[in-house]
């Protein structure tokens, strides 16, 4: 048998031996490098002078991706075809969902007066969840770029992304978009921007994304408003690490910006963080793919690969910086406040391993999330996660089980309580007066406490003003206290709310929505910790507490949600051959009980006539066995009864 000897272009490769039936000519390389075979840039071109590193902000579906293709196609950096959509969106979760949940950045080349610039951009989401992704992406710029939307005006995300902006000292170009749409009012917007930001309108660049109308303008602005870099060559290595990704083949892949020296392959790093050393294997930058080059230089922004083979060794905040020439480390960044936590359990406890695996290598992709050991009688061994809301949750539960194939249980989310101790053996058992509990389990005493503290958030909501009622209704149905109220224009209306954060966590963005039509909006920040009547409620089977079902809940609500559990564990819990009581208690006391009634056998089929005695008879004997049964019987809860009433209550 001939077969045909070929060769792939990358001069790397081995030649292939190929059956006659596969077609001769050039064949794709199949090695896992994606930069192997591509020519080197030389980045000794662009001085920190031109250089300009800025991120696009906006509030949710306002044209963010949009914007960044029609940057991508204009600078050259991708092909223009009618298929560049949500390009820098490289997640399937991002994709299905048509959000953007992870910063991403490219680096694009323009000349603009005959200077060529290096503009770094980066991508960031717009929703209150992945607020952490976009305060991380703004350490490593110099301005921002604000996008509105022509139609929908200045939204709750839009105000939360302006003071980021602004309180890192920022430069701020406002830009709206979707003028193109039949129902713009670009000049409405533009006296909005003016009258919250204090921005001049003749400062504003009316542009359609989607069209490309006009997005030149914003590139020449970008060069003329936003600084370069502060930083010198000249100075020794010191690098920030502002994300990271796992890849099977090469390690950890560290997304790095340089605030001095230069950095190169060969070179001897030290992480300050693990004092660990390495030798760089690669460097390059994102363009929006990989592109390897001959050396980084102070001010601009790329990808760093070297042998980092465990994923807690690229921290995101750590610095890097030559071996013998240490530096001051910089700040890094804030850790991420979780407001929601939920355990997480493996379907099968066969998988914990692949699930511990998969858990820290997402989380060094998404550094928001804290993990901590948690076990369950009912679930047995898993995690406790904590989350920044409940959309972070699903979209890290989908991309769980999309890109590591793992599948999971997820218990209702809970938000975490403070304590302040009074008995002095609990303060000395704990070390401390004041404590946080993430798990219902751990809910101190009443006696041993002298007060119950609830996180609080303060939210903004930005309303058409015919909705109002409506809205107010429902905060003040969720306990919240009202702070300032603001007419932005003649239709649109500013709230702000100070809410118990367990008010809001579960259900209250989708009940916003419905009653405003879909057009308020919502962001929130964390406003700290205030005292309130808070109360473990139990429920017990057949007198019986089961651990996994307890909750921690306002005084208020106990009867509700009591009888609402109660009512879902009748549903879930199979019948037993004896009666069972399920049953919500606050400590001795019952507020809620459903009866789940026992299977019979008829014992009276049998009597066809005769003395009523004898009927009777039958029947307490059948009475006295059953309830003898009760007394003995065990109520085993099995465990999809368990997932089905502690997820989260969909169809509450």
């Amino acid at each position: 048998m001939r077969w045909a000897w070929l060769r792939c272009p990358c001069p790397a490769a081995a030649p292939l031996c190929l059956p006659p039936w596969l077609p001769a000519g050039p064949v794709a390389c199949e090695r896992p490098y994606s930069s192997h075979g591509k020519e080197k840039l030389d980045m000794s071109m662009y001085p920190v002078e031109s250089i300009r590193n800025f991120s696009i902000i906006a509030h949710v579906d306002h044209g963010k991706s949009t914007l960044a293709d029609r940057l991508l196609e204009i600078t050259g950096t991708i092909a223009k075809t009618d298929r560049n959509k949500q390009v820098l969106d490289k997640l399937q979760v991002e994709r299905e969902r048509g959000i953007t949940v992870k910063a991403q950045s490219a680096s694009l080349f323009y000349s603009h007066e005959g200077v060529n610039y290096l503009l770094n951009l980066i991508d960031t989401p717009g929703h209150v969840d992945f607020s952490y992704e976009v305060s991380r992406s703004l350490s490593a710029c110099q301005g921002v770029i604000l996008v509105v939307d022509a139609n929908e005006g200045i939204q709750a995300q839009t105000v939360a992304n302006f003071y980021l902006a602004f309180e890192a000292q920022l430069a701020i170009i406002p830009v709206i978009n979707k003028i193109d749409l039949k129902n713009a009012d670009p000049e409405r917007v533009e006296k909005q921007i003016e009258k919250l930001f204090d921005i001049p309108v003749d400062e504003c660049v009316r542009i359609s994304a989607k069209q490309g109308t006009n997005v030149e303008k914003v590139l020449q602005k970008v060069i003329e408003k936003i600084p370069p870099p502060h930083c010198n060559t000249a100075d020794p290595l010191k690098a920030l690490v502002f994300d990271s990704t796992f890849d099977h083949y090469r390690g950890v892949i560290a997304n790095i910006a340089l605030f001095g020296g230069e950095i190169q392959k060969g070179h001897k790093i030290v992480s300050a963080h693990t004092k660990k050393r390495y030798e760089v294997n690669e460097v390059g930058i994102l363009s929006p793919n990989e592109q390897p080059t001959h050396k980084l230089y102070a001010g601009q922004v790329g990808y760093l690969i070297a042998g980092m083979k465990e994923v807690t060794e690229a921290q995101i905040g750590d610095t890097l910086f030559l071996y013998k020439q240490p530096v001051e480390p910089l700040p890094g960044f804030k850790s991420a406040k979780p407001m929601v936590f939920a355990g997480m359990y493996p379907a099968d406890q066969t998988e914990y391993n692949n699930l511990k695996s998969a858990l820290e290598r997402l989380t060094l992709n998404d550094s928001s999330v804290t993990v901590h050991r948690d076990s369950s009688l009912a679930l047995g061994a898993g995690w406790r996660l904590g989350f920044l809301g409940l959309l972070h949750m699903e979209v890290f539960n989908q991309r769980l089980e999309q890109e590591y194939n793992m599948s999971v249980i997820l218990t209702a989310p809970t938000v975490p309580y403070k304590a302040v101790l009074s008995s002095a053996k609990l303060i000395k058992e704990y070390g401390k007066a004041e404590i946080t509990i993430i798990n219902p389990a751990q809910f101190p005493d009443k006696l041993s406490v002298s007060e119950y503290l609830e996180p609080t958030v303060l939210g903004t909501i930005v309303t058409p003003h015919e909705y109002i009622g409506k809205i107010i209704a429902l905060c003040q149905d969720r306990r919240a206290v009202q702070k300032d109220m603001l007419y932005i224009d003649e239709h649109r209306v500013m709230l702000k709310y100070l809410f118990p954060l367990n008010e809001i966590v579960v259900d209250f963005y989708d009940a916003l929505k419905s009653l405003s039509s879909g057009y308020a909006s919502f962001d929130y920040e964390d406003a700290g910790y205030q005292a309130a009547d808070l109360i473990k409620m139990d429920i017990l089977l057949n007198g019986n507490p089961v651990e996994e079902l307890a909750t921690v809940i306002h005084n208020d609500k106990a009867y509700a949600t009591g009888k609402f559990l109660c009512e879902r564990l009748k549903d879930a819990i199979p019948r037993q051959l004896f009666e069972i009581a399920i049953q919500a208690a606050i400590g001795k006391k019952i507020i809620a009980r459903e009866t789940l009634k026992a299977y019979r056998k008829n014992v009276v089929a049998k009597c066809y006539g005769g003395d009523i005695t004898r009927r009777m008879k039958l029947l307490k004997r059948q009475a006295e066995g059953k309830k003898l049964m009760r007394k003995i019987g065990n109520v085993e809860v099995p465990r999809d009864a368990f997932i089905r009433v502690l997820k989260r209550q969909t169809d509450k």
